[in-house]
C-alpha cells in the first residue's frame, strides 16, 4: 500500500480491539468496520466515507481518527471501504454499488438505527450520492434503481466534491472525474445524470455541507452553489480559516463545529 504523508498517517491509529471487520460482498474491498461504544446499543450509527477523489491509494483508515472520537462521544460507527479506481470494479457502476450495498447492510447488523452519513471529498460526494439514490429510476442501469433498505437522517458532506459536471469541467485532481466515471460530462450525459447529487436533487433529507475557506483541494463553491441549488433541505457551514484536512481532524475546532450537527447519541 502506498504510504500516506505524515498529516494523513496521524489520522490512521487505531486502539486494538476497536473494531470488528465485515464483509458486505466477496470482494476485498467489500467490507466495513464496526465501531461499537461499551453501550448505546440504541445510539445513531454514523457512517464514515472516506475520499481520496475515488482513488486506490486512500483508504478507509483515512477516518480512524473520526472513528475513534465518535465512539468516544457514544456513536456507533460504521466506517466503509469500497472499490475505487485502481482496484478491480472501481469506478463506474462498482464505486457506487458498493457505497449502495455498504449502507444496505446496516439493515442486518444495527437494524431501526438512526443513520447519519458522513463523508468527506469524494466521499461527501458518495455519502450525498447514496441518500440521492431513492431518486434514481427503476430502470436505471446495473441495478442502481434498485429500492434503498436503509434511508439516512442527515447526511454531513465535509468538503465535498458535490458536482460532478463542474469538478470534471475543472479536470479537479488530473481529471478525476473522468476516471471515475469514464468520460466528460459531454460524452457520457447519462452517466452524469445518475452519478451526481446536483442532478438528483431534491434529496429529500435534511444535509449538512462544509467546508473551510483554505481548502485548497476541493474549490469553497462546489459547497456554496450546491447547498443554493438544495435549497431548506441543505445548511451550508463555513469554516473559516480551516483547510481540506481539517474537518476529519478530531483534534480540530472544525471537527467541533462539525459535531454540533450531529444527533445526540
Amino acid at each position: 500500500m502506498d504510504a500516506y504523508p505524515a498529516e494523513l498517517q496521524a489520522l490512521t491509529g487505531v486502539p486494538e480491539g476497536a473494531y470488528r471487520i465485515v464483509h458486505y460482498g466477496p470482494e476485498p474491498d467489500q467490507f466495513g468496520e464496526l465501531w461499537l461504544p461499551p453501550t448505546g446499543a440504541t445510539a445513531p450509527v454514523v457512517v464514515l466515507i472516506h475520499g481520496g477523489y475515488w482513488r486506490a491509494r486512500y483508504r478507509l483508515d483515512l477516518m480512524h481518527a473520526l472513528a475513534a472520537d465518535l465512539v468516544r462521544r457514544g456513536y456507533r460507527v460504521w466506517n466503509i471501504e469500497y472499490r475505487r479506481v485502481g482496484t478491480p470494479g472501481g469506478g463506474w457502476p462498482g464505486t457506487f454499488q458498493d457505497v449502495a450495498a455498504a449502507l444496505d447492510a446496516l439493515a442486518e447488523h444495527t437494524p431501526a438505527a438512526r443513520v447519519v452519513l458522513v463523508g468527506h471529498s469524494a466521499g461527501g460526494h458518495l455519502a450525498l450520492w447514496a441518500a440521492a439514490r431513492r431518486r434514481l429510476p427503476a430502470t436505471a442501469p446495473h441495478g442502481l434503481g434498485r429500492p434503498a433498505v436503509v434511508v439516512p437522517d442527515l447526511v454531513v458532506s465535509l468538503a465535498g466534491v458535490s458536482d460532478l459536471t463542474e469538478a470534471a469541467d475543472r479536470r479537479l485532481s488530473d481529471d478525476a472525474v473522468v476516471g471515475l466515471l469514464g468520460g466528460t460530462p459531454a460524452e457520457i450525459p447519462d452517466v452524469y445524470r445518475l452519478a451526481c447529487p446536483l442532478r438528483l436533487l431534491p434529496l429529500g433529507v435534511p444535509q449538512v455541507a462544509v467546508h473551510g475557506t483554505r481548502d485548497t483541494s476541493v474549490p469553497l463553491d462546489l459547497t456554496t452553489l450546491y447547498a443554493a441549488a438544495a435549497g431548506p433541505e441543505c445548511v451550508p457551514m463555513i469554516l473559516p480559516g480551516a483547510d481540506h484536512f481539517d474537518v476529519i481532524d478530531p483534534t480540530s475546532a472544525a471537527w467541533a463545529a462539525v459535531v454540533t450537527c450531529l444527533p445526540s447519541p
